[in-house]
């Protein structure tokens, strides 16, 4: 049994607990108490410790595109390009140095899962590799070396667009069909701390046949499903070309939609859209950096949340790996486009970064603190420039609003300690994301 004693916690709700001691037994918790002083041979955990952060979608290989794409004109479609010729850098011992370093880095932001929506499949050219599954192997090895969990989501990507075959980088994406896709994915194999999930890459890539190859997959393992879903106009444009309705109705015709579904972005969905998805009890999962920086635009998050779909966040093109960022963005960005304040309160925003972001990747037993629960929680520094002087009764609110990664401590996963007084235990981050990131030669 080890024991760690909190200055204070979140245990859910608007406020925090003082004096809170976890007991943790294997990967965890056994119990919690509240307003206890520190008994001997227990971890003091400085701050307000919560549960650990989920970021529900990541693509951990564009992490070397930060700083070298964000000051070029266009839209998200010239972006696409950039990063098409990072993929065609790609190999598995780079994959694995890549979502190594990035992982850390998610690490030490406070993130003790994510969920790596994985489309890098094959080798130039589109050629599989000896181990068809090379590059998702990379990925499951980066996040258990850098002490996280993971949730693999292996992308079914087909075409180029409706009706287009695909050319240049994205033939390293696709399979034959939906059935390869299947056969390729069946060689995967969940593990402690990985979970093998699913995704329809998006509607520009997967017709509506192949989409329901995929969900019956997902629905005959209960596994997650997630896909992008309206992140660009010219996406619902395409769709209601080539098969006469919106993504998400498509997608829902294919038997996509369900409590484990997933929907990425959906930034342009229409009221119809937001009904389907808050009838299926769907997630939505937000990633405002990644959208802003992309000029994607601000998702209708208010309107999700009202129709019964839940949220998470994610940092997708790892542009900025902070979760606290992401899940206030989801209130801020909505304050610009509406005029209105407060639409979602703080302690709903830090629900969707931990326990709904858990859920959509298939972790129901995570994101919260509780005896049964998984032993995954994170210290955030109080004395600290952003929150020094935050009042108590507030702090929930200030975590929220005011937090960034850099005010974590530490981080405990399954009932292990990853980071220690902002340190990565076992990795040199800067280091290793400098070495990874210069051998890509961009």
């Amino acid at each position: 049994m080890t024991r760690f004693w909190c200055e204070c916690a979140w245990l859910g709700g608007a406020d925090v607990a003082p004096r809170v001691l976890i007991e943790v037994d294997g990967d965890r918790v056994a119990s919690i108490e509240v307003g206890v002083e520190p008994p001997a041979g227990a971890q003091r955990l400085r701050g307000v410790v919560i549960p650990g952060l989920a970021n529900a979608h990541s693509h951990a290989f564009q992490r070397a595109l930060r700083g070298r794409t964000h000051g070029a004109r266009g839209s998200f479609w010239s972006w696409r390009d950039q990063m098409y010729a990072l993929v065609d850098a790609l190999d598995p011992d780079l994959m694995l140095a890549l979502a190594r370093a990035t992982f850390a880095e998610m690490a030490l932001a406070g993130v003790t899962v994510v969920g790596e929506f994985h489309y890098v499949h094959h080798g130039p050219g589109g050629v599989p590799y000896e181990d068809p599954n090379a590059m998702g192997a990379a990925v499951l090895q980066a996040a258990a070396d850098a002490g996280i969990r993971v949730t693999l989501l292996d992308a079914c990507y087909l075409f180029g667009g409706p009706g287009v075959a695909a050319t240049g980088a994205q033939v390293r994406f696709r399979d034959e069909d939906a059935d390869a896709w299947a056969q390729r994915v069946a060689g995967l194999v969940e593990r402690p701390g990985v979970r093998i999930g699913s995704a329809i890459h998006s509607m520009r890539a997967v017709d509506p046949e192949a989409a329901g190859v995929v969900a019956v997959w997902a629905a005959d393992r209960s596994a997650p499903l997630h896909a992008h879903v309206s992140e660009q106009p010219g996406e619902n444009d395409q769709c209601l070309e080539a098969y006469g309705d919106s993504p998400t109705t498509v997608l829902a015709d294919a038997g996509a939609l369900s409590a484990r579904f997933t929907a990425v972005h959906a930034t342009h969905v229409t009221e119809r859209d937001r009904a389907l998805l808050g009838a299926a009890r769907a997630c939505c999962c937000l990633c405002p950096t990644t959208e802003r920086d992309l000029a994607d635009g601000i998702g209708p998050a208010r309107g999700l949340r009202d129709s019964g779909a839940r949220l998470a966040v994610g940092s997708d093109s790892q542009a900025v790996i902070d979760l606290f960022e992401e899940v206030r963005a989801v209130e801020l960005d909505e304050r610009l486009a509406t005029g209105v304040r407060a639409q979602h309160a703080a302690d709903e925003l830090l629900d969707a970064a931990t326990a709904g972001g858990y859920a959509s990747l298939g972790w129901d037993d995570g994101g919260v603190l509780r005896a049964g629960a998984l032993a995954d929680f994170v210290a955030v520094r109080t004395d600290g420039v952003r929150l020094a002087g935050a009042p108590e009764e507030q702090l929930v609110d200030a975590l929220v609003f005011s937090a960034a990664a850099a005010d974590v401590g530490d981080v405990v996963v399954g009932g292990r300690v990853v980071v220690r007084d902002g340190c990565h235990v076992s990795i040199d981050v800067p280091r290793e994301l400098a070495a990874a990131i210069k051998e890509v030669g961009l």
